[in-house]
This record gives C-alpha cells, structure tokens and sequence, in this order.
C-alpha cells in the first residue's frame, strides 16, 4: 500500500520526524456527556464560606486591635493626668490646701463624691482633699480625679511628717466612651516630707 508514492514505512518515518508527532495530542476537558467542565455550585458554596469565615476572623482580629489601642491611649492620658496632679500636689509640700483648679488646665470641682467611690477604690485609704473628686476631659475622654493625703508616720524629735500623697483617676464614662468606665482605677503615689520647724 503505497500514499502518493510513499510506502507506509516512509509515512510513518515523515511523521514520527515532523512536528505534528512532537506535540501529544490533548483532549479538551469534557465531561462524558461532552460539556465542558465548570465549578459545581457545592464547590462554590463552599469556597465563599471559607472566605466568609476569613473575613470574619480578620475584622474581629482589626476590632479588637483598635479597641486595646483606645484603651491603651486613655491610660496613657490618665497617667499624665495623674503624674502631673501628683508632681503639682507634691510641689506644694503636700498642702491641704492644694486646689486642681488653680492650674486653670479644665479641672472642675471640687464634685460631690460619686457613690462608685466608696466601692473600695479611694476611699478607705485615706483622707479626701476637700472630700472632693475632680473632673476633666483630656482629648475627649472625660475622668474623674480624687486626691487622698495620709500622714504615714511622724517624728516628733525631728518634728517631721511623712505624707503619702494619692491621685486615684477613674474613667467617666458616656458615648464612645462607656467601655472605659469599667477599667480599674489608676492610682498613682508619693511622698513627701514635712517640716515642723519654723527655720
């Protein structure tokens, strides 16, 4: 049997040699039935649920995030707000006298003492100045401030007194705010030395 002239044993040699034997031939990717194989509507679902679940995770992971950065800021302020009351209060010698409102920096007061105050967070420790809480807003964020004095021990040969010096800073909460107010305290202390001697 001859094709155009060739023998079958030279067709074959022409095209095991020629690029059409280079390349295997591929089926297309059918199913059975001949149509085209595509995503089940099972796999679909299941991969958007995955997704879902993903996303899920990750904003709960962004909630919490800034949630602990807002709780971290505000200790930040209470901090300051404390350590500057406590250094100004110190300057002062500890004086009874000592007023937050005179550093004109939006203290109000002195306040009647909230009732959350005598839950065992500030009083009890000692004296209240004043009997009195303060309050301010720093950036927003609305505290209440109390300063307690404890005359810790006295030295009537020297005629000096050490006082503890108190600033407890509580979180008022309203608004955006009212997760703080369930925080605990910030209690900040000093002390400081006072003299009986007139010279």
């Amino acid at each position: 049997m001859t094709v155009n002239g060739l023998g079958i044993k030279q067709v074959e040699f022409i095209l095991r040699s020629s690029s059409f034997a280079a390349a295997p031939l591929r089926r297309m990717d059918t199913t059975e039935n001949g149509f085209k194989r595509g995503f089940t509507l099972v796999e679909t679902l299941i991969t958007t649920i995955i997704v879902a679940i993903i996303t899920l995770g990750a904003l709960s992971s962004q909630y919490h995030a800034a949630r602990h950065g807002r709780i971290a800021e505000a200790q930040i302020i209470a901090t300051r707000t404390a350590q500057l009351l406590l250094e100004d209060w110190k300057s002062t010698g500890g004086s009874l006298d000592y007023d937050p409102t005179s550093l004109q920096l939006g203290f109000t007061g002195p306040l009647q003492i909230p009732s959350l105050w005598s839950q065992g967070q500030g009083v009890g420790q000692g004296s209240p100045l004043h009997n009195a809480v303060y309050s301010i807003a720093v950036n927003g964020l609305p505290m209440q401030v109390m300063l307690i004095w404890v005359d810790v021990e006295t030295d009537s040969d020297a005629r000096a007194t050490l006082r503890e010096l108190i600033v407890i800073v509580r979180f008022a909460g309203n608004g955006e705010h009212s997760t703080l107010e369930n925080l605990s305290p910030l209690i900040l202390t000093t002390y400081v030395r006072i003299d009986g001697t007139s010279g």
